[in-house]
């Protein structure tokens, strides 16, 4: 009985962390470059019953499987495109990302889903590479972000909303020369800025540092609209080619990806099948009162 118990405790907190997921997803619907993230539930391994000593065969007969229950085992992101919002900001940039892969044994473009993933008839599964402006936080450390609100400090830095220095593609910090006013600033489509100077001069300041990451799925969350890599290898960090589908947009912001009308029902059935194993537990709670105090006393 108390194996019953279990089984809804863990589905109740299977549902709680997927319930806290769909809740971020939403409290982050007006977040530039926020990537939608997903919880993914797995069973716990099957266990198969038996009955021990059958008087007809003398042996073991097979009763069948145990459900032991599921758990949320890890969190996913979707970095599928977000929408671009014009802001009329000049500090403001947003990354178009279309980047794909080439199946070697076909020559073909692999065509990846609505979320960039795709699997092979082999259960392999590749994940479309994205690209991120390269930033720098407080520690010297270089972190990724889509969040293309930007701005200009009394320095003439140009920095992320929450502090972060931006690079260039030599990784070095952006900052406009001495003379060049922040309302001349001017950058194409490749992410090469120029500005105005006093004598009225145009002047190469930088070319933002645009990164591509070919297994994004390795990525962690670093707070702040901000991810790091561990292992720059294994996640295949490099800097945007030529060739490389993927532009930059001045006074855009790329907004949250978060489809807000998935997420409400998502949030309603994690409630309900939440609320379903409470009930399955007050059941045994109930069963197992009257085990102990009327049966007990027979």
């Amino acid at each position: 009985m108390l194996r019953g118990l279990y089984t809804a405790a863990s589905g109740m907190i299977a549902e709680q962390r997927r319930h806290d997921t769909v809740t971020q997803n939403i409290a982050n619907l007006n977040t530039p470059g926020y990537k939608q993230v997903n919880t993914v539930a797995h069973s716990f391994p099957e266990m198969l019953i038996s009955l021990v000593g059958d008087k007809q065969t003398g042996g073991k007969l097979a009763i069948g499987k145990l459900m032991n229950g599921v758990f949320a085992e890890e969190s996913m992101a979707s970095f599928a495109q977000g929408d671009l919002k014009e802001t009329g900001k000049l500090t403001d940039f947003a990354l178009i990302s279309s980047l794909g892969l080439v199946d070697p044994a076909t020559g073909e473009a692999i065509p990846f889903d609505a979320s960039g993933k795709f699997i092979t008839e082999d259960g392999e599964v590749l994940y479309q590479p994205q690209a991120f402006f390269a930033v720098e936080d407080q520690e010297g450390n270089v972190r990724y972000t889509r969040d293309g609100s930007f701005r200009v400090n009394t320095e003439g830095e140009l920095r992320t909303s929450a502090g972060h220095q931006v690079l260039d593609v030599d990784g070095d910090p952006v900052i406009l020369p001495v003379g060049v006013a922040v309302d001349t600033l001017i950058s194409d489509n490749a992410g090469n800025l120029t500005g105005i100077d006093a004598a009225g001069e145009q002047v190469d300041i930088a070319t933002l540092g645009i990164t591509v990451v070919e297994q994004p799925h390795q990525m962690i969350r670093d707070g702040h609209g901000v991810y790091r890599i561990d292992n720059e290898q294994a996640a295949g960090v490099r800097a945007l080619a030529a060739g490389d589908a993927a532009e930059v947009r001045q006074r855009y912001l790329e907004v949250s990806n978060v489809d807000t009308a998935q997420s409400m029902v998502d949030l309603m059935t994690a409630q309900r099948a939440y609320e379903s194993n409470q009930k399955v537990i007050q059941y045994y709670d109930r069963s197992l009162d009257k085990a102990v105090n009327e049966i007990g006393r027979v």
